[in-house]
């Protein structure tokens, strides 16, 4: 009965420093995203996570081909919902995206490369360019406090 006990708690803590390691990670990125912020601009501060809301909830209008037909607006939001601890839902194809929060999907900042490459397909997707380091820290800063999915969704 003892030796149960202690392989669960020690399970719960390899569980917990994970989950705990990969906000880390999300950190340091927000950190380095920062300090190329700086480095661009001698007046930026620093990231802020309600920039970071906005971003993620402002909503582009897109056009279509000869850039004359407005499209729908998008946002971040419209596949990953306005919590970003939910599951998400990509508006075309309909798969299931897994949550942004690195709290609650520990794997969302584990390959820098991945989050690298993601950021340039999205952004370009969405706002029709290149996130800036500030968007890009920000933006992070705010999946970062973000830790409780709705009720009802995980």
């Amino acid at each position: 009965m003892k030796a149960y006990t202690i392989i669960i708690a020690a399970l719960a803590l390899v569980s917990t420093s994970q989950t705990f390691a990969d906000v880390d990670t999300a950190q340091q990125l927000v950190k380095r995203y920062a300090a190329i912020a700086k480095m661009q601009d001698s007046s930026y501060t620093e990231p802020s996570a309600g920039e970071g809301k906005i971003f993620f909830n402002r909503k582009v209008i897109q056009f279509k081909g000869d850039r004359k037909s407005p499209g729908k607006p998008l946002s971040c939001a419209s596949c990953h919902t306005e919590n970003p601890a939910d599951n998400g839902k990509h508006i075309v194809t309909g798969k299931k995206i897994k949550p942004l929060s690195p709290t609650v999907n520990p794997k969302r900042f584990d390959d820098i490369e991945h989050v690298e490459k993601q950021f340039a397909k999205h952004c370009n997707e969405i706002i029709g360019s290149d996130c800036t380091p500030q968007e890009k820290a920000s933006y992070i800063a705010f999946l970062i406090e973000e830790k409780t999915p709705s009720s009802g969704k995980k």
